[in-house]
């Protein structure tokens, strides 16, 4: 086994008022029969002991490092601690936590990126306490593009896919309402995200010949144009564009029917115009197994392709399914960067 797979994934606890420290607490109860591999948790240790005592979780947290958590994980919770404290109020966010969220993130990548761990696994954050607290990017994503920028990484790019076990989708445009998606829908924007996407199908995801299915913008592909301009304009010149490059993409195909379980047969990621058209599908066809993978940075980071959940906090009842196919995804991709590169 490479070096790469023996460290531990790194996992920074998001949204302490939230579904967060549950799931964290549940997956590692579920280490043997998951098959998970060793994971650390950037955040308070004392919350993590206070949460498992009021859900009843019979889970030992121990303060633990980078370098130590493959030897603490068979026996406890490894946890990294933090310089801010966060508060333990199950379902009431604050912004007073936002330090400490932000440095979980911060630190997480650091981690990777100096070889401490293999890759990141983020939990759910919420964005309102975040931006209360003067947080200035959309999301995880752009932050992380941030802090990829930040450690000498070229102009980066963060593409959000979301990743089940029937479908691989990738959003265009993303955290934009519809109006100024469709307005900021450009074919050099096609281009460069299918460019990434295609890179790190075959990097990380070990696809030798990506197929990528490019969705129409309007109903039906803007049926030749009596739909709308923009499949004509905008959409199938980018498609044509990335087939002279020699990527394989077929395109513009209308959103009502590549989705179902002969079309998904001919391709291995689809390309969405705008949030919605992506994010639905991957959702209902596998919501619980589903995870977020961010492409584009020179770091590994997924995360459970859902929120917070403020609403079922600290009350036993969240599933930690996404979270850990989120942590074998991580394991997997860092699994196939090493292979790759020792080739």
């Amino acid at each position: 086994m490479s070096g790469e797979l023996n460290r531990p994934l790194a996992v920074s606890i998001g949204e302490p008022a939230g579904i967060g420290p549950e799931l964290l607490l549940k997956a590692w109860t579920m280490r043997e029969e998951c098959a998970l591999p060793p994971f650390y948790v950037l955040g308070d240790k004392s919350l993590l002991e206070a949460r498992a005592k009021r859900l009843g979780l019979d889970v030992p947290v121990v303060a633990s490092g980078p370098l130590e958590a493959i030897r603490d994980f068979s026996n406890a919770l490894p946890a990294v601690s933090l310089e801010n404290v966060m508060s333990d109020a199950p379902g009431q966010p604050s912004a007073d936590n936002a330090a400490a969220v932000i440095e979980a993130i911060t630190r997480g990548v650091e981690d990777v990126v100096a070889g401490r761990a293999s890759a990141l696994v983020t939990c759910p954050i919420a964005k309102k306490p975040l931006y209360e607290a003067g947080f200035e990017f959309p999301g995880h994503t752009e932050y992380l593009g941030h802090l990829a920028e930040q450690h000498g990484a070229s102009a980066p790019r963060a593409v959000m896919m979301l990743a089940g076990p029937q479908l691989k989708s990738v959003p265009i445009t993303v955290h934009q309402s519809l109006r100024d998606a469709i307005a900021a829908l450009t074919q050099k924007e096609i281009v460069e995200v299918s460019r990434i996407v295609h890179r790190e199908m075959r990097e990380r995801f070990g696809v030798a010949q990506p197929r990528l299915a490019i969705a129409g913008l309007n109903p039906h592909a803007g049926e030749g144009g009596t739909m709308g301009l923009e499949d004509e304009e905008i959409v199938r010149p980018a498609v044509e564009a990335l087939r002279a490059e020699g990527i394989d993409a077929i395109g513009p195909l209308p959103s009502d029917t590549m989705f179902h379980a002969r079309a998904r047969e001919n391709y291995d990621v689809a390309l969405c115009m705008y949030h919605d058209q992506a994010l639905i599908p991957v959702k209902t066809l596998a919501f619980d197994e589903t995870v977020n993978v961010t492409l584009g940075l020179p770091f590994i980071r997924t995360s459970p392709d859902h929120g917070t959940a403020f609403d079922i906090a600290a009350k036993g009842i969240a599933l930690p399914d996404s979270l850990i196919a989120a942590m074998k995804l991580a394991h997997q991709l860092a699994r196939n960067t090493s292979t790759r590169m020792s080739v």
